[in-house]
């Protein structure tokens, strides 16, 4: 099992940052234009049981990937595992914490690739190094929608 965890202080009340995140709009706004991937449907809010399905392409094969949210504590954390998709397994932490009147935003995943440890080795630097680059531009795009 690989991990990964993105951190950075956002400048705004919690509710702020929340509430951002509640938008219906949320994935178009946070997914880098680089990145092949399509919002296909958004279900549910960030409630215990909404659905979000993407369509990324790998080069020329469309991959579905759908996420189901498992757990939702508001203004803290909401959590959403692959259901189906191109990992073995993955599951995604939102978290927000108030501090000093700012918010501490985490992304933690915990995410196994298919093709067991060997493919892990060989590919977990590559995969680490696209989720920093995504959740970089996530949070610099958070900072300044909320600050």
């Amino acid at each position: 099992m690989l991990k990964f965890q993105y951190s950075s202080l956002i400048n705004a009340p919690v509710e702020v940052v929340w509430q951002f995140h509640e938008r219906q709009d949320i994935l178009d706004i946070l997914t880098p234009p680089w990145q092949p991937v399509k919002v296909i449907r958004r279900e549910g809010g960030l409630g215990v049981g909404a659905i979000t399905e993407f369509r990324l392409s790998l080069g020329f094969i469309p991959v579905r990937w759908i996420a189901e949210h498992i757990e939702c504590e508001p203004n803290r954390i909401f959590v959403d595992e692959q259901v189906e998709g191109p990992m073995k397994s993955w599951l995604h932490r939102h978290q927000f914490t108030p501090e000093n009147g700012q918010t501490r935003l985490t992304d933690a995943i915990e995410y196994e690739l298919p093709g067991g440890w060997i493919v892990e080795f060989l590919l977990g630097w590559w995969v680490d190094s696209r989720l920093k680059e995504m959740f970089r531009y996530r949070h610099e795009v958070t900072k300044k929608e909320c600050e």
